[in-house]
């Protein structure tokens, strides 16, 4: 038996971590359907610290040029896709986020310019770490902010994807003792080892040989495998013409989107798209951010299009564990910084303003005399999505030591 239960932990079974028995979760998602419409978060976290000041650019700000000779994104010229996409007179959307300008001018769409960390570290891994606990200096956390607060919310009769993350394996902000699954994909939802299939096939060999409650748990488990897989992903087909770019990044949100229109009770869901550790051939109006940067504003775009007047119940935060250099480096790139931005999406955003305010790119303003300075508490900004959107009502048990104090990106 000792064994078995390795086997479970150990497998990659999503399912493992719900903490409740699988014909229950069956039942539990069945009871979440009917039509029921429930508000969800979705949280896109992008990894390798994306450079904020080249997503959305001060071109008021005559020193933004000075810092970044050959990368800086030209000031708005009209129409033109080779500039800026002004939004407010201050500041401009990077030409590769066209897709979002829409959503902007709809006010549902806002960036929070100067977030970040309060922590200095410029280790990635730690500030992922710690930007995902929610507690930022504090090694010692063992669980996530979104998983406190699922928890501080717990339902027995709540679907077992109340909580999902679209990737290989349990993103650290949805671990702890609250139910939460991941998975790949919908396509892929099984039990997963080192081999892909191996471990499916020894897990159900495994349960073919069990007796008593073991075998009833195995076949209770893939009996909730299989209703979703019954929902037959490959078959999905997004609303009103919306389009996903191609990888990991837009399957995901499309997925998300399936599973919020399907009424399966998600509360809070979890993407992530990488590659924005620009150390060299950053790139201003072209190059590898802008190519991030058409990936990441598409696939928002197609899901806001995709989910139409459902997106009244759904928020969207992107996240990055900080931001760059405000002065571009010998490679023409740039290097770990402080603050970023996060952009919030949906129908509680007060959308249509940057929100957040702005430090400034003088040297004496500038964090350590090379940084964007933080001016809003990544917390803080969660804080309030999770207040305002989905009704949380003690932040004390989600950040814990910390008490937010809400930038004014959501309605009351």
């Amino acid at each position: 038996m000792s064994s078995r239960r390795w086997f479970l932990k150990s497998s990659g079974l999503a399912l493992v971590s719900f903490g409740l028995a699988p014909r229950a979760l069956v039942r539990a998602v069945h009871a979440a359907g009917g039509g029921r419409r429930r508000k969800t978060l979705v949280v896109v976290f992008q990894r390798g610290a994306c450079d904020g000041l080249n997503t959305v650019i001060p071109y008021d700000d005559d020193l933004y040029r000075r810092l970044r000779p050959t990368i800086a994104v030209p000031p708005p010229r009209g129409s033109s896709r080779e500039a800026a996409l002004d939004l407010d007179g201050r500041f401009g959307l990077h030409p590769a986020l066209a897709p979002l300008l829409p959503l902007w001018q709809e006010k549902i769409l806002a960036p929070v310019h100067a977030i970040g960390s309060p922590d200095a570290t410029r280790s990635h891994f730690d500030a992922q770490d710690f930007m995902e606990s929610g507690t930022p200096g504090r090694k010692s956390t063992d669980d996530g902010w979104l998983n406190r607060h699922l928890r501080a919310h717990l339902d027995p009769a709540a679907s077992p994807f109340r909580g999902v993350s679209l990737t290989p394996t349990l993103p650290r902000s949805l671990q702890g003792a609250a139910p939460a699954v991941a998975m790949t994909s919908l396509r892929s939802f099984q039990v997963r080892g080192g081999n892909e299939g191996v471990a499916a096939r020894g897990f159900e060999d495994l349960y073919d040989e069990a007796t008593g409650s073991l075998a009833m748990a195995g076949k209770e488990t893939f009996e909730a495998v299989q209703f979703l897989k019954r929902a037959d992903p490959s078959r999905y087909r997004p609303a009103a013409g919306a389009v996903y770019p191609r990888g990991r990044y837009g399957e995901s949100l499309q997925q998300i989107a399936q599973l919020i229109k399907a009424d399966v009770g998600v509360e809070a869901a979890f993407t992530e798209i990488g590659g924005w550790d620009h150390h060299a051939a950053e790139g201003g109006v072209q190059g590898q951010l802008a190519q991030r940067l058409r990936e990441f504003g598409q696939a928002l775009a197609a899901f806001r299009t995709d989910l139409g007047d459902r997106m009244e119940d759904v928020v969207v935060v992107s996240l990055t564990e900080f931001g760059r250099t405000a002065r571009e480096n010998g490679n023409r790139g740039t290097d770990h910084g402080h603050a970023s931005v996060a952009f919030v999406m949906g129908g509680d955003t007060l959308g249509g303003r940057v929100h957040g305010r702005w430090p400034g790119l003088d040297a004496g303003q500038l964090y350590e005399g090379r940084d964007l300075a933080v001016t809003t508490d990544f917390r803080d900004l969660l804080g309030e999505v999770l207040s305002q959107h989905l009704g949380a009502r003690d932040l004390r048990t989600v950040f814990p030591g910390y008490e937010p104090r809400f930038p004014g990106v959501m309605r009351a």
